[in-house]
């Protein structure tokens, strides 16, 4: 059972509601519609600041990426009970870094991210296999 608010897994299409569950309501291309279980993934091994998340990003190819993009979407994470934050004031020599922390429910949309991100493997896994035995008898299904 899906443990979001909102009506479904993806991105909503242009003119629907907001939406509240892994999507959040947005559309993301190029594969940013990895961050929301990238960040959660990350701060569910334990609590993070900023820029230490951008840093696991880049780690999955997102080394050109804004880092607003990702306080925006941490903002909306919090916004939506995701994750928590505080002001760290002594692990800092400069300005106090805001501190996240995946919360319960955090915890429970990552399991959803999870199970969904595991049938989408299975399916490119079977379409790379289909696209290989294609490949293999030399022929192609041109309409």
């Amino acid at each position: 059972m899906m443990r979001r608010r909102g009506s479904g897994f993806g991105r909503r299409q242009q003119g629907e509601g907001r939406g509240h569950g892994p999507g959040r309501g947005r559309r993301r291309r190029g594969g940013l519609y990895l961050l929301d279980p990238i960040l959660l993934s990350s701060l569910h091994r334990g609590a993070a600041h900023g820029y230490s998340l951008l840093e696991e990003l880049e780690a999955f190819g997102f080394d050109e990426l804004d880092p607003s993009v990702v306080y925006r979407i941490l903002r909306q994470m919090e916004l939506d009970g995701w994750v928590t934050s505080n002001w760290d004031k002594d692990e800092t020599q400069g300005p106090p870094r805001r501190v996240y922390i995946l919360s319960q429910l955090g915890e429970e949309v990552l399991g959803d991210w999870v199970e969904e991100l595991k049938k989408v493997n299975e399916r490119i896994t079977r379409l790379l296999k289909n696209s290989e035995l294609n490949s293999q008898k030399g022929g192609s299904s041109n309409a």
